[in-house]
Order: C-alpha cells, then structure tokens, then sequence
C-alpha cells in the first residue's frame, strides 16, 4: 500500500511563475524530516505504488496524479473545484 505524502513546495526553473516551465520537482515534510525529490521520481514512485502523494488546497485533500502530454509524463492534481495548478501555486522549495 503506498504511504501518503503531503507535497508542501516546489521547485521550478528557470521562473517559479512560469506557466510553460516544467516542475523540477517536489517536497515537503514527512514524518518531522524534510524531503525533496525529482519530478520523474515521483512520478516512478506513484506508478509503482510507493508513495501517493496530495496537496491541501481550503483544507481539502487534493491528489496528485500522472497525466501525459505528446509521450510525456508530469505531475499534476486531480480536478478539484478550484484552481487548476495547485501544484503551480505552491512555494518554491527552500534550498
């Protein structure tokens, strides 16, 4: 059974603010430790099954998913009600 993570930041290069820019990957707190993983890890480990991982978004829980686009995958949440990037309205990691 995957184990839930909360995903609290992300990292986006080159603009944070970018809509056309790829997420570089994701992170948060797990558990009291901080991590951060790429983009294509996590999208390995919701396809096998390790992790699945969500967003809170008003207090509400918010999957997020694997979607593809022209053969390639990205990460993004599940249709929700409210915005359509809540992964994109997340902070910047801290570094």
């Amino acid at each position: 059974m995957a184990t839930d993570v909360q995903v609290q930041c992300i990292t986006k290069h080159p603009s944070h603010h970018d809509p056309h820019a790829r997420i570089q990957g994701i992170g948060g707190v797990h558990n009291g430790q901080r991590w951060w993983m790429t983009e294509d890890d996590a999208i390995r480990h919701i396809e096998n099954g390790t992790y699945s991982f969500f967003v809170m978004v008003n207090g509400r829980r918010v999957d997020v998913v694997v979607a593809q686009h022209k053969g390639r995958k990205y990460l993004k949440t599940t249709a929700d009600g409210y915005a359509p990037n809540n992964l994109l309205n997340l902070p910047e990691c801290p570094r």
